[in-house]
Order: C-alpha cells, then structure tokens, then sequence
C-alpha cells in the first residue's frame, strides 16, 4: 500500500469516528439536561442506533455494493449527515430532536461498513494491514471527548446549565462530517464487487447463517450475545449523564479511558485465546461487566472516584473479551461459506435486536426509580457547594438502583453460558 492511500485511509477513519464521539458520549446528558427528555424518551432517541444497524443492510447491500462506489456513497451520507446535524443543533426539544437523529443513524451506521470496504479494498493483507488504519478510529474517538471536556468545557455542568454548551458537539460533528463528506470523493476508487452485486437478500441480511444456529453451542453464543447487549445499551445510555450527576468533572474526557483501555486489551486477545480458551476469555468479558456496574453502583465522585474510573477503564475488557472474540469466534465455527452471512447476522442480532431491547429497558428502569431523582432547580439558580455535594449523593442513590440492573443481568447471562457452552475443541483449533 502506498505512503499516501495509507494516509487518506487514517484520515477517513479517524473522521469517522471522530464524528460519532463528538456526540454521542455526551447524548445522554444533552437529552434530559438541556431538551428536558424523559427517560422513555431517551430510551427512544438511542434506539435509533438500533433502528440503524437493521437498517444499514439494506442500504449497503441493496443499493451501495450493487450499483455505486462505495466511497461516493461515503460522501454523499456524510454531506447529508452535516445537515443534519445542523438540524439537530437547532432543534429546541425532542419531538424535534427525534425524527433527525433517526435520519442521521439510518444514514451514518452503514457508513461503519463503507469505511472498511474503502479500505480493505486497498489492501493485500487486511490482517496484517487494517489495525493500524482502525486505530485512528479509536484516535478521533478519544480527541473528540478531550476536546469537549478539556479544550471546551462544554460538559461542565454548570457552563452548560448557563450557556447551553453541549448543543456544541452537534456543530463540532457536523463540521467534521461536512469534511469527511468533501474528503470522501478523493479516496481510492471501491467499485461495486461482482460477488455482492450477485448476493441474495438472504445473504446480505446475514439470514443464511441461520442453519448455523443448529449447533447448540453456536446458539447458546447467539442468545449470550443478545443478551449481553442489554446490559451493554445501560453504558451508552446512561455513563455520562451519570458521570455529570454524581459531580465527575469532565465526564466525557474521563470516558475516553475506556478507549485507550479497548486498545491496550485488544493486544491481549490472542494470548489469551491461546492460553484460556474461547469459553474463559468471553467469561472474563461477562464478568467484567457485572464488576464495571458494581463499580459504578457504590462507588462517587469523592473519596471512592477510583471505582468510577475503573468502572471506566473495564471497557476494553468488556467490549473486547466478549465482542471482539465473539466476532472471531463466529468467523472460525462459519467456515468458508457462511462467513459474511454470520457476521452480519450477529451484528443484526446484536446492535440491532440486542441493544434495541436494552434501550427500552433502560428507559423502563430509568423511569421506574424516577421518585429517587432530586428536585430540579429553578433555572438560573446554583446550588452552594453543600447543596451540590447533597445532590449529588442524593442521584447517587438513584444511580445505585439503576447500575444494579444491568449487573444482574450480566451475572445471570454468565451463569448461563457457564453451564451450557461447551468448548467445541474442533473449532477452539481454527481461533
């Protein structure tokens, strides 16, 4: 690959998901501080990523991998992506808000597939090449959250109470996209493949895998899968708006810890399949979860800020041990035929499916522990320090019954897969 296609590629990448971090770490907070959201509602506003990610199949293997380039197809939704995000800029409450977020996710989530299409288009050897153009993914993610917390302060609440400033990241995201729009043109040429303008809708929906869900252990997988999701969709929904609760300055630059974390334990993986297994690495990812709640359930922003950071820091664990191996773990048990149909029909299952019941259900549970929340401010009032220190104990209870939620379920998806996955030593010799 050449010096200069390697460049573009990292630049894509790194606006990509430079775009994705500018917003929506900090959605959570934005919803109920500053549009004044309920929880059903938030619930409703994240499941678009959900809505999304079911979406996206149809866009990129019906219209984009069949007839069109995929970079072109890459700017033409990012341009429109820009307008959008002005949209939700300007918009003053969420009945606004939700139809453009909902445009803006069914546009952006096949763009996660564009970019690597653009770039292993590029490539003689994926494997070895793609991790250090991914990487500038996970850069632009991180920049994104210093910048807000670090360079702007926008998540401070205080100056956002004041000055409305997180409404800023939708205009930080809009630019970039507004950007990668334009860049997209000059990328290497990704014509449509043969094979995929050949594809059945059955493949491109990832349905012919099904047969794949014959073999109990592939099942029980499948259904973990799901399953985890939901506890998953509670940390998107949820992290920073609590994070800004419990009085955590700068919310959203502590979130990239999580990042820097996923790329650190992401070098660990194949150590650990080659030392533990499949079954005890994905247990390990579980685990993790239920610790990462527990954490964030007892710990605060004073004397126990430590739990909280860790809680943070667990996410390359989480994500990693269970996501990244699962993706491996399907792709060794598919085989050759079945590959893109499996992945694609775990991806549906669980960004789609999975984390659309965990949005509601975080929502649910959100407004069920509702009376816990203590009584909102008269605007333009701020609390002394003793009042915001006892408001932020008093969400600290509210937060403690939400975050145990999520850490039973993910206790409960452990123990079932525990007792009946079996390690398939045929396939644990193919990782």
């Amino acid at each position: 690959m050449k010096s200069s296609v390697k460049v573009q590629l990292s630049v894509m990448m790194f606006l990509e998901f430079f775009i994705w971090g500018a917003w929506f770490v900090t959605l959570g907070t934005f919803l109920p501080k500053n549009l004044k959201a309920s929880d059903f509602e938030i619930s409703n506003v994240f499941s678009t990523q959900s809505w999304g990610a079911i979406i996206a199949p149809f866009i990129i293997g019906l219209i984009a991998d069949r007839f069109f380039n995929a970079e072109k197809i890459l700017g033409i939704l990012h341009l429109i992506g820009a307008a959008l995000m002005y949209m939700m800029f300007k918009a003053e409450n969420v009945a606004t808000f939700y139809p453009y977020v909902l445009a803006y996710m069914i546009l952006y989530m096949p763009t996660l597939a564009l970019v690597n299409s653009v770039s292993f288009n590029q490539m003689k050897s994926p494997e070895k090449q793609f991790p250090s153009i991914r990487i500038w993914g996970t850069i632009g993610w991180i920049l994104a959250g210093l910048i807000i917390s670090y360079v702007f302060h926008w998540d401070n609440e205080q100056n956002n109470k004041a000055n409305d400033t997180l409404r800023n990241t939708f205009a930080m995201a809009g630019i970039a996209s507004l950007i990668l729009g334009f860049f997209s043109f000059i990328l290497p040429k990704t014509p449509p493949r043969k094979a995929e303008q050949g594809a059945s809708v059955s493949q491109i929906l990832g349905l012919d895998a099904l047969k794949l869900l014959k073999d109990k252990n592939f099942l029980v997988f499948f259904i973990s899968s799901v399953l985890i999701c939901i506890p998953l969709a509670f940390y998107y929904q949820n992290a920073n708006n609590f994070l800004t609760d419990v009085g955590m300055k700068n919310p959203t630059g502590k979130m990239t810890i999580g990042q820097v974390s996923e790329v650190l334990f992401l070098l660990l993986i194949p150590y650990l399949f080659n030392r533990f297994g499949f079954k005890k690495t994905i247990l390990v990812g579980m685990i993790a979860w239920v610790v990462r709640y527990l954490l964030f359930a007892y710990g605060n922003a004073g004397g126990m800020a430590f739990m909280l950071i860790l809680g943070i820091a667990l996410h390359g664990i989480c994500y990693d041990f269970f996501f990244v191996s699962g993706q491996i773990y399907t792709d060794a048990k598919a085989g050759e035929k079945h590959k893109s149909s499996a992945q694609g029909l775990i991806t549906l299952a669980t960004y789609g499916i999975g984390q659309l019941v965990g949005f509601w259900v975080a929502g649910y549970v959100g407004e069920h522990y509702k009376s816990l929340v203590p009584a909102k401010l008269a605007d333009g009032v701020a609390p002394t320090a003793a009042e915001a220190a006892e408001r932020a104990s008093q969400y600290g209870v509210f937060w403690q019954h939400v975050w145990v939620i999520p850490a039973a379920i993910a206790a409960i998806v452990a123990i079932l897969f525990l007792l009946f996955f079996r390690n398939d030593k045929k396939t644990t010799n193919n990782l």
